[in-house]
């Protein structure tokens, strides 16, 4: 019996073995690469019981998972991976009066808060992936976060520990005397090591790397759990913590400090901490350019008081009045360009850019890639600034650049740096850095990691930080509870060499043909560099706010993020796990339920644009070969739309009779819980032909209206009312002379070269209007979207025609709004199609509403139909899944008469469906609107 055989006959939790699993966790958030023999998402202890004694049967290495976000390699491993978050993720005990939580391994840091914070408690410890990292992530890394200079590490934090060894002994830890069989041999270690650990380990706030041996020492209280905590699964497995919990402020403000460079940040925090700040945290120049190259400029960064690194120092009161004075206080006191912003929404904005670090800063504001590795170094926080000093001259002694930020409270700095890790030059002069490095940091009585732990990274650098006794107590304290070292071997113990197992492709080692069609202008027109994007900080495992990954969302499965998508596609590069290349079934299953809502695009702090990579990926697999039925029925749209037009009347008669109805669903792919669309007797074309058109105003201004086959055909309705607002605003209407198309359908289901024909006949059509200044205008967010990125992304020379394209809303707001009455109040929900969100912008939809007296709650995430998605055979569990994350809640939730706004025709359709509820596009309100206030523009015609 195989391993995954013995593990699927022992364990009830699901054991993955599969080439695509495998390949998705075959790396977490750092530079390396080791692909696992099985996956085990375990639900509950006897599981987890059950998968060691399997393991230590057979000899077989485990490696723990939550988040999968560790920076050091420490969450990839080969042998069995075991993901808790999946199933051990509960909340199981809290105790607000005394400020204790009892939580298992799995449970996300965000999703305890939303049950202490009511009760005006909170974890203390907050990293930046807060949204989705686990507390047995958090306290197998010692995880740390902002607020660490006012509350401490993790280790600061926890009661006591629930843990299994690997003989199946489970014991709940706390001090020495409650490690049963293990005292003794704990006692003896001490005793022998006594004098090394009482002067060998550095004190400092931010001492992550190794074992935090000093805890047993009799003078610390001989704290064993504090011992384990940063021990990177190397020691124990967890099952379960008792954490402390804190009692923030009421009250919050936020002082941003400016200074000249980093240094000079770093220079003032020593007189910074004396007034007690609850953060201290840094961004420099150079990240917040990655910022605006990712995102453009925003209100967030051009708030930011004159400098070029500023500190985010946090105070806090019982008050908001008292917060804001220490605040002043301490902006007073430094002397230095500041703001104090005190409304939560203003703090929220810059938090992002700092949060946003990790991935941001692996692309530079000119293209470059930056890599961890040298990631979050600490020294004593005096020593700050001249270490900084020393550690610039050390990037340019090795001709390497970076991005800083990071916890300057206490002395702990993150960089992302420009390594080369491609070539095997680049990669000889990665180790000597990250040698140099260690050697700097040591000599600053500082430690190699203050944050993310050792990991592979820096498990091999142990011996520059730490004399030789320690190493060898490492050893010792190791194999009392991991005699046989089946947990997480080659971390911190007998690591591995620092420059082995990195996982990034290059265009010299992948063995798949990887000539593309679309052009990759930001990746210099490379799929490679492009999948290489992801760095694994897993926002895209987000389950609150945003869009991004509304597959993941609804299946909580780590194949079906868009990380994951990422990983096998990278894997698919490799060719050794995944093997067929472009036609390996196992990618195509990993990338089929990806909704290509293009969330990622904008969301990603690194903008992986997984809708694209799918389309590529699609369009290589189903090369010369038969496509399924969904992709000729629904990527053909267009042109059977065109060819229904003239029989549209006994088309929907034929259609409302259930046997023919069912017969085409079978014939085209479309799931059986779906119904389909009902042609619109005249389409938007045929009607704009025949009406009287309104005379032009003198010097009236011409618009290109968009018919796409979904507004055409579908809901004409909303064209017409489009053409009546556009003409009340003084515009001369004009449709296209001849049939256009953006190509999406073609693009969403891969069919790139027939993509790349309609997109060279629209883009013959459009060129003279958008030469002439003529704006195009488009009603259907997804279509409009396809024109603005992928008519130029996909077909050379013809992106400058995207930047003639408007949202009908973008169109509007271009003028005064004198024409358009404002009206009595009324609210509405309105959910923003995820294209429009990715790439276009609702800011002019919001201040049109406004306009017009609609007050509308905008709903965060997707509808879930994502055009051909959700009519897919197979996918509606997963479609009416997506929509009933945010969507569906919130129109539930609405007051019966309240508005539905929904200008995606998927989003309507969803909502029609999915509720039964109507819903109006944008154009429709604003036609209500004139028409209610009696000053409509032109005569309606239907």
């Amino acid at each position: 019996m195989g391993l995954a055989e013995e593990l699927r006959a022992r364990v009830a939790g699901d054991v993955l073995a599969d080439s695509a699993t495998r390949a998705v966790y075959s790396s977490d958030a750092s530079n390396y690469r080791h692909v696992p023999t099985a996956v085990v998402l375990p639900r509950d202890a006897e599981d987890v019981a059950a998968t060691l004694a399997v393991c230590a049967e057979r000899g077989v290495p485990i490696t723990h998972r939550g988040g999968g976000t560790s920076i050091g390699g420490q969450a990839c491993g080969p042998g069995v991976v075991l993901d808790h978050s999946r199933h051990l993720n509960r909340l199981l005990e809290f105790d607000p009066d005394r400020q204790t939580a009892r939580v298992e391994p799995g449970l996300v840091l965000d999703e305890l808060r939303r049950t202490t914070l009511p009760h005006g408690l909170t974890f203390g410890p907050n990293p930046s992936s807060h949204s989705r990292c686990t507390l047995g992530g958090m306290i197998g890394n010692n995880a740390c976060g902002s607020s660490a200079v006012a509350w401490g590490t993790t280790a600061d934090n926890v009661v006591d520990l629930d843990v299994l060894l690997t003989d199946g002994t489970r014991l709940t830890v706390s001090d020495l005397d409650s490690a049963g069989p293990l005292t003794a041999p704990l006692r003896a270690l001490v005793d022998r090591r006594r004098a090394a650990l009482r002067t060998g380990l550095p004190t400092l706030p931010r001492r992550v790397s190794g074992y935090a041996l000093d805890a047993l020492l009799p003078e610390n209280g001989e704290n064993l759990a504090r011992a384990l905590v940063g021990s990177e699964g190397t020691c124990v497995t967890l099952l379960g913590a008792t954490v402390k919990l804190i009692r923030p402020p009421a009250a919050r403000v936020l002082a941003v400090l400016g200074f000249p460079d980093a240094f000079a940040a770093a220079d003032a925090v020593p007189s910074i901490l004396p007034h007690g700040p609850l953060t201290v945290e840094s961004v420099d120049r150079a990240l917040v350019e990655a910022h605006r190259a990712v995102h453009g400029p925003s209100a967030a960064t051009e708030s930011l008081p004159d400098g070029n690194a500023w500190l985010y120092c946090e105070t806090g009161g019982d008050t908001r009045a008292e917060a804001v004075h220490r605040a002043e206080d301490l902006a007073r006191d430094l002397g230095v360009p500041a703001v104090v912003l005190v409304e939560a929404a203003q703090q929220r904005s810059l938090w992002r850019i700092r949060e946003e670090g990790s991935g941001i800063a692996t692309r530079m504001s000119d293209g470059a890639e930056g890599y961890p590795g040298w990631e979050d170094a600490a020294v004593p926080p005096e020593r700050l600034g001249d270490y900084l000093r020393d550690f610039e001259a050390l990037l340019r002694q090795h001709g390497r650049r970076g991005i800083y930020y990071g916890h300057f409270g206490e002395g702990c700095i993150h960089v992302r740096l420009d390594f080369d890790l491609i070539s095997s030059t680049g990669v000889r002069g990665f180790r000597e850095f990250m040698l140099d490095a260690a050697d700097l940091v040591a000599g600053y009585g500082g430690s190699l990691s203050g944050e993310h732990g050792d990991g592979q990274a820096r498990g091999e650098l142990l011996p520059r930080m730490y004399p030789a006794e320690v190493i060898e107590a490492f050893g010792e304290f190791k194999a009392v509870f991991d005699p046989d070292r089946l947990l997480n071997p080659g971390q911190i113990v007998d690591p591995l060499p620092l420059d082995a197992n990195l996982r990034w492709p290059s265009e010299d080692t992948v063995t798949v043909p990887v000539e593309t069609l679309f052009r990759y202008p930001h990746d210099g027109g490379s799929f490679v560099a492009a999948a290489r994007r992801c760095v694994g900080v897993g926002k895209c495992r987000n389950t609150e706010g945003g869009v991004m990954c509304p597959s993941y969302r609804a299946t909580r499965d780590e194949r079906h993020s868009t990380r994951g998508r990422a990983r096998a596609l990278v894997e698919m590069l490799h060719g050794d796990v995944v093997r067929d290349g472009w036609r390996s079934e196992e990618v195509h299953e990993v990338l089929d339920l990806c909704l290509s809502c293009r969330a990622c695009r904008s969301e990603c702090p690194v903008e992986v644009d997984m809708a694209t990579y799918k389309a590529e990926f699609l369009h290589h697999h189903y090369r010369n070969r038969i496509r399924p039925a969904a992709h000729y029925s629904m990527g053909w749209l267009p042109v059977l739309a065109a060819l229904a037009e003239p029989f549209a009347r006994p088309l929907n008669a034929a259609l409302s009779v259930r046997p023919v109805a069912s017969a085409v669903r079978r014939l085209g792919g479309v799931d059986p819980h779906r119904d389909l669309p009902v042609f619109a007797p005249e389409t938007l074309t045929r009607w704009f032909r025949r009406r009287t058109p309104r005379r032009a105003p003198a010097g009236g201004r011409r618009v290109l209206l968009w018919p796409d086959t979904f507004t055409n055909t579908f809901t004409p309705g909303v064209g017409r009312a489009a053409v009546e607002v556009l003409e009340a605003a003084g515009y001369t209407v004009e449709l296209p002379h001849e049939r256009v198309c953006c190509g999406l359908t073609w693009v969403s289901t891969g069919q790139l070269g027939i993509a790349r024909r309609v997109m060279r006949r629209t883009a013959r059509v459009l060129a003279p209007y958008v030469r002439a200044g003529v704006p195009v205008v488009g009603l259907e967010p997804s279509c409009t979207a396809a024109l603005r990125t992928d008519l130029g992304e996909l077909l050379p020379g013809a992106g400058w025609l995207g930047e003639g394209v408007r949202t009908f809303a973008e169109l509007l707001v271009t003028n005064d709004l004198d024409w358009l009455p404002r009206g009595a109040e009324r609210a509405a929900v309105a959910q923003t199609h995820c294209h429009q969100s990715a790439v276009l912008s609702t800011a002019p939809d919001r201040a049109l509403l406004d306009h017009v007296g609609v007050r509308a709650d905008f709903v965060d995430g997707c509808c879930g139909l994502a055009g051909n998605f959700g009519f897919e055979k197979g996918h509606h569990e997963v479609s009416m899944a997506c929509a009933e994350d945010s969507l569906f809640p919130a129109v539930r939730a609405a007051e019966p008469d309240t508005l539905v706004l929904a200008d995606g025709f998927s989003c309507r359709t969803q909502l029609a469906q999915g509720l039964g509820r109507d819903s109006a596009h944008l154009a429709e309100v604003l036609r209500d609107a004139l028409r209610a206030a009696g000053t409509r523009g032109g005569t309606p015609e239907s």
